[in-house]
């Protein structure tokens, strides 16, 4: 499938009525409630408020226009109809318009026009949701035992706080250069070198003015840059207090010009975070170079780094320790050297994951805040899930669901009343209070609390990746314990990997009876979640494309007490030396009692129930991602005294002991206590590259699109490549090693002499086993060479007698093969009469603007924006403009309407062209 660029030429200079076309409807047509009219040759197509759907075709466009300006954030504004995506919009300046480019056959939107969502981070944009609460939401979970340690106090040593600024640096694909900025503090009596943890904040809006904020890069005159970057100085200080030198990087620089990068920026943010490494290298080696901030702190100990990155930011630093052991390729770096440091484990706060590709081998914290409202679809879970299988399973994977944290909190200059520049809280559900999560309501924190609650746990994290510390492991592995320093945060945990061995994984090759193998991306029936659930699960955050195969759950409903899952293997595991089952267990939010009995059948056939696990829902609405596994245990020991063989485990059975519920299983693992030793995997990287060609005049050429394999083992990898369908893509699987060049995968590029707008044959990729991917996204971008035809405007009836129409001829210098637009906007008329709604056609007016005649007033404030489109189809090569007029009884003078031809740049910047005006004589 190719999908065609937008794509468009200023307004030729010195000729006043001639024009560059724009190839793409120029500016939809806004009226004040938003209400988009019906075009005229489909007038049963009414899309909803504030969408519009223009063009046809492989020009066609998809345009909605929020009522108010959507917040510059970190989950990517999405379209969807129904539950298949469309894709991903770019806004204009005032985050207000989002226009997206179809798929050449543009039926994708056709199909499901009554249906179309906004969604980000798979929260509803463009429609107020409002979901019944429930009638009991549930309280809080009880607050846990606490562990033998509490990483939430404070160490004893001194601290000091200082900032550096260095020239800022060029990263590939970004115009404008970014800073080099950052706020460091660490401790001034700790002796020898001391552990390293960087921290980089997420997307947020990048300059302020008084009460204003906008996404700009640099920032305009008089405005300021928002310090993001300082909005951890609670968590820095903590840490430095326990002996760690920290640093807080600003990347607004990025923030401002990602809305392009197809990763969303992860490579930049990156390439960052790596600059910024390199320079305490620098340093480590030659102090005296070193800023004064670096130099009043003790030394940086380059051997032991964590990273620790909010919403955005957490997608950088998984992608920097990524590359800090396999080097990315080196066009798409910004910062092409090796590495002189290691990444011993990374914190990751409500990030996105948008390739879903995450870092097997180097350990991992993800913080899932339950009530976010950027990345509120807690995607950031794939960090976990996605890990499952890829390496040799060492490292420990850990997800922290924080009950009633936003999203912004955790960042003090994202926190109203704590902020410099203007900040919000990002959770809202407008006039209907959530049960959960708004303000005052249920478990929702307070901002200072859940700054707290943050700070233990980035402690505890790195306690245990950086110093070893297996005390403060069952804080993060799912065994339930709790730090009274994050009181009253209620917080759960349950982790994958770090010694666990697999127990049930579901997949294809299970035999399942008395359950279901669900799939957690597909609707319908083979879903894991039907239409009628209220909320979402963060383990099933959905990718970039569908189908998505290989992602499943075990599913059981269940009405009566004694209902029985039985899950079998196609061979027996091996439990032996595990002391416990580990379980990770959805059930619904706001349920209490679960209750389910594990029975383990070994290969013999000899039966054991193990014990019983219960489970309470999550707090939860509508609104939020609370269909979160909770990790629940079962002990092995009785069990393999009863003569079970834990070397031969075959199956795995739950039995209900409630009289009716719904659970999913998302796996089961061996569990023993201990921090295991990380053992590097040896893996292929794979990169997906972006290979750019120019049409070519005539005759049919094939071009791979470039995959880049390097690394250091062979691997399995799905490629998404686009199908026969619209909008549909095929899965591959693929084979990987380094150096291998055979598997980029071909797509045909047709030449012609004609205009017809550049376009993407687009293909993405994720891991199975055995390999990391980078660069998840590329494929073969056509650049149009052909030029876009001229525009000639040329008066076909510019002066009527009423009742009859006034016409203009819009025509290209030749046929393109896209459609081609212009647009006419109406201006006032001064010196004269000008011709009102009274003066024209109702239906007209109705269908232009969806405006009535009356009150009557000047054509001119028909509506907030009176813009006429006009559509010249593929391979014709003119279109009128027509404004029918009506006869009136009342005998006025001559009447007239004054029109100004609009074109639009590739960026949608308006192009003002010359004006032409309409004159209506009385009839009587």
């Amino acid at each position: 499938m190719a999908t065609a660029a937008v794509t468009a030429l200023a307004l030729a200079v010195g000729l006043p009525e001639l024009a560059h076309a724009s190839p793409d409807q120029p500016r939809a047509q806004r009226s004040d409630d938003l209400i988009s009219p019906v075009r005229p040759d489909s007038p049963g197509d009414r899309l909803p408020p504030g969408w519009e759907l223009t063009g046809d075709g492989a020009d066609q466009h998809l345009v909605w226009h929020a009522p108010e300006p959507v917040p510059m954030g970190n989950a990517r504004v999405e379209f969807y109809a129904g539950d298949r995506l469309l894709g991903r919009p770019t806004a204009t300046d005032d985050q207000r318009t989002f226009r997206l480019k179809l798929d050449g056959d543009g039926v994708a939107a056709k199909d499901a026009l009554g249906d179309l969502q906004a969604l980000a981070g798979g929260r509803r944009l463009d429609k107020s949701e409002s979901p019944a609460p429930p009638r009991d939401a549930a309280s809080a979970p009880a607050r846990p035992p606490a562990a033998e340690v509490d990483p939430g106090e404070p160490g004893t040593y001194r601290t000091t706080r200082g900032e550096y600024d260095l020239d800022p640096v060029k990263l590939p694909g970004f115009p404008a250069k970014v800073e080099m900025r950052a706020t460091v503090v660490g401790p001034v009596d700790a002796p020898g070198k001391r552990p390293l943890a960087l921290f980089l904040h997420g997307r947020h809006s990048t300059c302020y003015k008084g009460g204003q904020a906008d996404g700009s890069w640099p920032c305009k005159s008089g405005w300021k840059p928002i310090p993001s970057h300082q909005g951890y100085l609670h968590d820095q200080k903590l840490l430095a207090s326990q002996g760690y030198v920290t640093v807080s990087i600003s990347a607004n620089g990025i923030n401002g010009q990602d809305d392009s990068a197809p990763d969303g920026g992860a490579q930049a943010r990156s390439s960052l975070v790596r600059q910024h490494l390199g320079r305490f290298a620098d340093w480590a080696a030659d102090p005296a170079k070193a800023p004064g901030a670096v130099r009043a702190t003790a030394p940086a100990d380059l051997d032991r780094v964590m990273l620790v990155g909010h919403s955005r930011g957490g997608e950088g630093v998984n992608r920097a320790a990524l590359d800090s052991r396999y080097q990315p390729p080196a066009d798409e770096d910004g910062y092409p050297h090796k590495a002189r440091w290691r990444i011993r484990g990374t914190v990751l706060i409500g990030p996105t994951i948008f390739g879903q590709n995450p870092d097997p081998d180097v350990p991992s914290m993800t913080i899932l805040p339950g009530c976010d409202g950027d990345v509120s679809d807690l995607q950031g879970q794939l960090y976990l899930d996605n890990t499952r299988g890829v390496g040799n399973g060492s490292a420990l994977h850990s997800s922290v669901y924080m009950v009633g944290a936003n999203h912004n909190f955790f960042n003090t200059e994202w926190t109203p009343g704590q902020a410099k520049a203007p900040a919000d809280d990002d959770f809202s559900t407008g006039s209907r209070p959530d049960p959960v999560c708004s303000p005052g309501h249920g478990p929702r924190l307070k901002a200072e609390q859940q700054q707290k609650a943050g700070s233990t746990y980035i402690a505890a994290a790195a306690r245990l990746f950086v110093e070893n510390d297996d005390e403060v492991r069952p804080l993060l592995d799912g065994s339930g314990k709790g730090a009274p320093s994050a009181n009253p945060a209620r917080v759960l945990t349950h982790a994958v990997g770090g010694q666990r061995t697999p127990a049930v994984v579901p997949g294809r090759s299970l035999k399942v009876t008395g359950g279901t193998l669900c799939d957690q991306t597909a609707s319908g029936s083979r879903g894991c979640l039907t239409s009628g659930a209220k909320g979402q699960s963060p383990h099933f955050a959905s990718f970039e494309v569908s189908p998505d195969p290989g992602r499943y759950a075990l599913a059981m409903n269940w009405s009566r007490t004694g209902s029985t899952m039985s899950v079998e293997n196609t061979r027996p595991v091996s439990l032996e030396g595990s002391d416990a089952l580990a379980l990770r267990l959805i059930v619904p939010p706001n349920t209490k009692g679960t209750k389910l009995d594990v029975t383990a059948v070994d290969a013999s056939g000899h039966r054991a129930k193990l014990g019983q696990v219960r489970a309470d829902g999550l707090p939860g609405s509508g609104y939020l991602a609370s269909y979160w596994a909770q990790e629940l245990r079962v002990p092995l020991k009785d069990a393999a005294r009863t003569g079970l063989d834990l070397k031969r485990i075959q199956s795995l059975e739950l039995t209900s002991r409630s009289t009716s519920g719904k659970a999913w299983l998302m796996d089961a693992w061996g569990w023993r206590p201990g921090t295991a030793e990380v053992r590097p995997s040896q893996l292929a990287r794979v990169d997906v590259g972006r290979l750019q060609v120019d049409e070519g005049d005539s005759g049919v050429r094939t071009y791979r699109a470039p995959v880049r394999v390097t690394g250091d083992g062979n691997g399995k990898v799905r490629l998404f490549v686009p199908g026969t369908d619209p909008g549909k893509y095929t899965v591959k699987t693929v084979t990987v090693r380094p150096g291998d060049t055979s598997i980029g995968v071909p797509f045909e590029v047709k030449g012609n002499k004609r205009y017809g707008g550049s376009s993407a044959h687009e293909m993405f990729a994720k891991t199975i086993s055995g390999a990391v991917v980078g660069s998840h996204h590329g494929g073969v971008y056509v650049r149009e060479d052909d030029p876009m035809p001229k525009v000639t405007v040329k008066p076909v009836a510019a002066k009527v007698t009423e009742g009859k129409p006034l016409k203009w001829r819009v025509q290209l210098s030749e046929a393109a093969d896209v459609e081609t637009y212009v647009g006419f906007r109406i201006e006032r008329v001064s010196g004269g009469k000008e011709l009102s709604t009274k003066d024209v056609d109702k239906a007209w007016i109705k269908r232009q603007f969806d405006r009535k005649q009356t009150p009557v007033r000047p054509l001119s404030k028909v509506a907030s924006d009176p813009y006429l489109p006009v559509e010249i189809k593929a391979g014709k090569r003119s279109a009128e403009l027509s404004i029918p007029t009506v006869k009136d009884r009342v005998r006025e003078g001559q009447e007239s309407v004054r029109l100004r031809l609009y074109t639009y740049d590739e960026n949608w910047n308006e192009r003002r062209g010359p004006v032409f005006t309409g004159r209506v004589r009385n009839a009587s």
